[in-house]
């Protein structure tokens, strides 16, 4: 997603689907334990694997969301 941001990325994720579903859909302990967006920054950015999860989730609710959308 080129423009975006990792921390974008991460808010508007919370802000849709709130900490309890992050931590279902990506079982990670920042998302699941004390979670917060500077936390789970830090981590991702450190892994890879869990980076590129949070990317492709947010990339598929793009690809979904209608072609009017500021999103």
């Amino acid at each position: 997603m080129h423009g975006v941001t990792l921390q974008t990325m991460v808010r508007q994720l919370v802000g849709r689907h709130g900490w309890e579903v992050m931590g279902w859909r990506i079982p990670i302990r920042c998302f699941q334990l004390d979670p917060s967006v500077k936390s789970s920054l830090t981590f991702l950015r450190k892994t890879p694997w869990a980076r590129k999860k949070v990317e492709a989730w947010f990339a598929e609710e793009a690809a979904d969301a209608p072609p009017d959308s500021k999103e």
